[in-house]
């Protein structure tokens, strides 16, 4: 059952286009927060301005990252985007040294 979770959530990564308001309301916050999330480096969205902003999907599991990271460590949005690099990183290292074996 896990499974078929992940798959969808995976396919839904791929495909999906959201505005402000969209990822807002999936993230349950106010999009005032995913505007200071975009000013701080932690979403990038495409468009000339919040009005037009458009973020892949893969943006929805990071707002929710970064939400989480401010709700339960308390972390401000500075550290907040540099925390996501940085398991960014570590991933793209894991995935490099599993490529090796």
């Amino acid at each position: 059952m896990a499974y078929e979770g992940l798959l969808a959530g995976e396919i839904f990564e791929d495909f999906a286009v959201l505005s402000v308001d969209e990822l807002s309301r999936l993230c349950t916050v106010d999009r005032t927060y995913i505007i200071e999330l975009v000013e701080e480096g932690v979403l990038h969205g495409s468009g000339s301005d919040a009005t037009d902003w458009r973020f892949p999907g893969a943006a929805l599991r990071r707002a929710r990252t970064a939400l989480r990271l401010q709700r339960d460590l308390e972390i401000n949005l500075p550290g907040v985007a540099l925390v996501l690099e940085l398991m960014e990183e570590l991933g793209q290292l894991r995935a490099e040294l599993a490529g090796r074996r």
